[in-house]
């Protein structure tokens, strides 16, 4: 095999996997193809998401697991000479050593970094799952259970209840829920609870999401949600209402991958809560726990379904890890049950062993995972969607794999009087862009024909294109000059330029002198006296008029990346797929799609192509599982 092929300018290595394979081969005196490819792969794997490169599925050429861009006809004939060549290199420690790459004992090969933000943040979290929080009054925690949770009375687990009662009882708490089932409700009274406990001196508490347009929606749902608690004034005052960034929470260093608050100048917080936390990476998550004192509780909120973060890492599903349902140990159903929360069956494992034995499995479990279990909640009711819903008929399928049920959802949808209907639009069919020309021209044209900028953003903030690529034929890039095309063609807008009255940009860049975070979405008006400016939506409902030419990085935003679209939710949705395989499309791409979607969520694309994307899952390459929960497949 010949290395140049590899290492040209036409190479599938990014410049920068090739400049530091030539690094090491300088460093190690080594020239060799097994530490040059293993030293590029490990730099191409980060810029994937992956956190490391898993070497022998490179090897044996394992094109499911291949992440895209990594070389698919990169094989060795000798996996063994590969490790023993890389382990006997100067640049190649073992873990613990401080060396530029880190090769495991499983053969994954880490760049130095990633494989230290991945060690401090297993240790942390194992850390805080196994100490208990600070001590309260039971029958106290009692009472206010009941007043927040009232629904809790029919004798099944209201798993929001329970979610409360497990921050209570751990410094760590991790919420996961699909679209609906009240996430950020349940931390609202989660917060009222601990607040109410809490004694003369309030918690001190921070909220915090992954991106502006995220905080900016907590923020909106713990004012509403807050003003109906059945609590006194003093705790619902404690509760506070406004979210940040988590990178303005750290305090950003310009210049510096580092931030103000870390483990030497801690965050000063009692309580942290992390919204949409599955966009939350690696090195950040690192850095956040590192920064959050011991004795602080932290609650993490997410859809462990959904896309993993753009950046290397799937922490909050490598979190989650084997917890398929609710499932606590013994000791901590019986401290919820002291306090009136019901939790379920108690953990039972699978196979004949009952009596001791089955305890002794249970014991053996609970150790396996050091209490990790105990601090993750699914919640399981979904309060926007009823059973016979179409788009939590066709999420759960997604979810399943089930590709024909898919299918199936999606045709049967159409023209029905399912609540929340799904439809599906073949690319084959001659008819298919025209019908997406006229939705676009009917749900683009209630915001641009709005008559203030407070109601174009209430208009458009209904209905969202979505796509699964960002270029290429079925790319926003392209669809996004498609649109103005067909909104130009009906009189809708009118182009004279990059500004145009009417054009919807998202920032893809945080300013925080002019309060602008990357997701934050802006919409192009024009004043009476004919002057340009974006309007951006501030968090009391207000607008904030910039002039463009200090509007910084953004896009144009009639259609968006499913990405993107994270933290966002709209009463209608429409996905565009592409007509061929793509690696990007997959289970989660999909189901992320249809969770932002209240009523109606609309697919275009091919019925083959659609088949392979739900069998298709995200693969992370990572050793956080197996940290966190040893011993489980």
């Amino acid at each position: 095999m010949n290395e140049v092929i590899f290492f040209s300018q036409d190479s599938v290595f990014s410049p920068m996997a090739r400049h530091f394979a030539d690094l090491m081969a300088r460093l190690a005196d080594d020239d060799s193809r097994e530490l040059r490819w293993a030293a590029a792969l490990a730099v191409q794997a980060i810029g994937e998401g992956h956190v490391c490169v898993a070497l022998p599925r490179v090897a044996a050429g394992n094109g499911d697991v291949a992440p895209p861009g990594l070389p698919s006809q990169l094989r060795t004939a000798d996996m063994d000479r590969w490790a023993d060549t890389l382990r006997r290199s100067p640049v190649v420690g073992r873990p613990g050593e401080f060396k530029p790459l880190i090769l495991d004992e499983k053969l994954r090969l880490y760049l130095y970094r990633y494989w230290a933000y991945e060690k401090e943040l297993a240790d942390t979290l194992r850390h805080r799952a196994a100490c208990d929080p600070p001590a309260f009054d039971p029958p106290a925690a009692a009472r206010l259970l009941d007043r927040l949770f009232p629904a809790a009375t029919d004798g099944e687990p209201d798993w929001q209840q329970v979610a409360a009662g497990v921050a209570l009882h751990r410094r760590l708490c991790i919420i996961s829920g699909g679209p609906g089932t009240g996430k950020t409700h349940t931390v609202v009274r989660l917060l009222a609870l601990l607040q109410g406990l809490a004694g003369p001196a309030p918690l001190r508490v921070a909220l915090a999401a992954p991106t502006g347009k995220a905080a900016g929606r907590l923020e909106e749902t713990v004012r509403a949600v807050k003003k109906g608690l059945a609590v006194e004034p003093a705790v619902r005052d404690a509760i506070p209402d406004h979210a940040s960034t988590i990178h303005r929470l750290l305090g950003v260093r310009r210049g510096s991958p580092y931030f103000r608050h870390d483990r030497e100048n801690p965050l000063p917080l009692d309580l942290l809560v992390i919204d949409e936390a599955s966009m939350v990476d690696l090195a950040l998550m690192a850095k956040l726990l590192a920064a959050l004192p011991e004795q602080a509780r932290l609650v993490l909120l997410g859809d462990k379904d959904q896309l993993a973060s753009v950046e290397a890492g799937s922490v909050l599903g490598d979190l989650c890890g084997p917890v398929r349902e609710n499932r606590f140990s013994p000791s901590l159903r019986g401290r919820l049950r002291a306090v009136g929360v019901k939790s379920g069956p108690e953990r039972r494992m699978a196979g004949p062993a009952g009596g001791m034995a089955a305890g002794v499995a249970a014991g053996v479990a609970e150790m396996a995972g050091c209490g990790l279990e105990d601090c993750i909640v699914l919640l399981e009711k979904s309060f926007r969607f009823r059973a016979e819903s179409g788009i939590a008929r066709l999420a759960g399928a997604v979810n399943r794999g089930q590709g024909e049920e898919v299918l199936n959802c999606l045709t049967a949808g159409a023209g029905t009087d399912l609540s929340n209907e799904v439809t599906f639009h073949p690319w084959r069919q001659s008819e298919a862009l025209p019908r997406l020309a006229s939705l676009v021209r009917e749900e683009y044209g209630h915001f641009l024909k709005a008559a203030t900028p407070l109601a174009a953003h209430a208009a458009f903030s209904r209905f969202r294109l979505l796509c699964g690529l960002r270029r290429g034929e079925f790319g926003v890039e392209r669809f996004n000059g498609w649109v103005e095309e067909v909104l130009a063609a009906a009189g809708l807008i009118r182009r004279e330029g990059l500004w145009y009255p009417g054009r919807p940009v998202m920032i893809t860049r945080n300013d925080y002198g002019l309060r602008l975070y990357n997701g934050d979405i802006g919409i192009t008006v024009q004043l009476d006296d004919h002057r340009l400016r974006v309007a951006f939506l501030e968090p009391d409902n207000s607008v904030r008029l910039v002039a463009p030419a200090r509007v910084g990085p953004h896009e144009t935003a009639f259609a968006v990346t499913v990405h993107k679209s994270q933290g966002s939710e709209f009463d209608r949705v429409a996905l565009l797929l592409p007509d061929r395989p793509s690696p990007v499309v997959t289970r989660e791409l999909l189901y992320t799609a249809i969770s932002r979607a209240r009523q109606s969520f609309a697919l275009w694309g091919d019925e083959t192509e659609l088949r392979q994307a739900v069998g298709r899952r995200v693969t992370r390459w990572s050793g956080l599982t197996d940290r966190l929960w040893p011993g489980e497949d």
